[in-house]
């Protein structure tokens, strides 16, 4: 995995998820595909793959750079900013 500036700056220990489930798909009646969790707040999205994106459209409101992977054996961590597998 690559490293990259916004992974050192992290919050340690990481944050606890703020839910189970991506909560905007819930406000709009949609089933979230693949989860993910903002590593600087604790915001659980769902991925690109799920209709509302809502996890790069966190990452596009507040800019938090870093998330990983919320689902079970998964445990990759992405950065938008950076494009990279950290």
């Amino acid at each position: 995995m690559s490293e990259c500036l916004h992974v050192p700056a992290l919050p340690r220990p990481e944050p606890e998820p703020r839910s189970d489930t991506c909560p905007e798909c819930l406000a709009v009646g949609s089933h979230p595909v693949q989860l993910r969790k903002c590593l600087v707040c604790g915001h659980v999205g769902c991925c690109d793959s799920s209709p509302y994106q809502h996890a790069t459209r966190h990452f596009e409101e507040t800019g938090h750079p870093v998330m990983r992977s919320f689902e079970e054996g998964e445990e990759w961590h992405w950065c938008y900013v950076d494009q990279l597998i950290v």
